[in-house]
């Protein structure tokens, strides 16, 4: 079986390609791939397509390629933490596409499923019904989404095996899960390595056969910041 162990980051660069989709995992911060962001911030690349909950934070994250310009259009639930974004948005330098949280985290599973998108009550009458297919449906009102899939998917997980087995910290989990099921490229970053056999088989939820890539994390969590080492 692969070993899937990248020990030099600068390996990662040729996995990134302009205009692609990128699946980015984490909550705010919480399981958010920093150190895979940090190396593509070291490419050239642009025109990203970037599905995320939210854009990062102050310079860290995601927030970091959207500061060089790297980010064409981002598609997620929770941008207003990122002010810059949101002012790039107003002056047309930024492309949005806003969907609710259970609404984006439906699209992702059911890309990862084969399935071509779901009928949904949430946002129907809303500005973000704006031109998607309505169906009624036993007397109540749908609105069409159409499944998310990615060429590159970028988690965090608590831990791996060599092979790419993973497992996850409390809430860090998040879209993690699911964008490792939705992605031709599956990159992982985790804060700890183990052997195979090392993992108990009843705690992994993400298994091997979903990761191409692993690399250890740089960064620690100190209070309520991220620090790299």
């Amino acid at each position: 079986m692969k070993n899937k162990v990248i020990q030099n980051l600068s390996e990662l660069s040729g996995l990134f390609k302009d205009n692609q989709v990128i699946l980015a995992g984490g909550f705010g911060l919480s399981g958010a791939p920093l150190t895979i962001i940090d190396q593509m911030a070291e490419t050239d690349v642009k025109g990203l397509h970037v599905v995320s909950n939210n854009l990062g934070d102050h310079g860290i994250g995601l927030h970091k390629l959207f500061l060089q310009g790297k980010i064409e259009k981002a598609i997620g639930s929770f941008f207003t933490m990122n002010r810059e974004a949101v002012i790039a948005w107003s002056e047309g330098k930024l492309d949005i596409e806003l969907l609710p949280q259970g609404t984006l985290a439906e699209a992702i599973r059911c890309g990862g499923a084969g399935i071509g998108g779901f009928y949904t009550k949430t946002a129907v009458g809303t500005e973000l019904a704006n031109n998607k297919e309505e169906r009624v449906i036993d007397g109540e009102t749908y609105i069409f989404e159409k499944a998310i899939k990615g060429d590159v998917a970028i988690i965090r997980a608590k831990a791996a095996d060599r092979l790419g087995n993973l497992i996850y910290h409390t809430t860090a989990r998040n879209f993690n899960p699911m964008m490792a099921t939705a992605a031709e490229t599956v990159i992982v970053e985790v804060d700890e390595i183990l052997e195979v056999g090392e993992l108990d088989p009843e705690a992994i939820v993400t298994p091997h056969v979903y990761v191409d890539y692993i690399v250890q994390s740089n960064y620690v969590k100190e209070g309520d910041r991220y620090v790299s080492v």
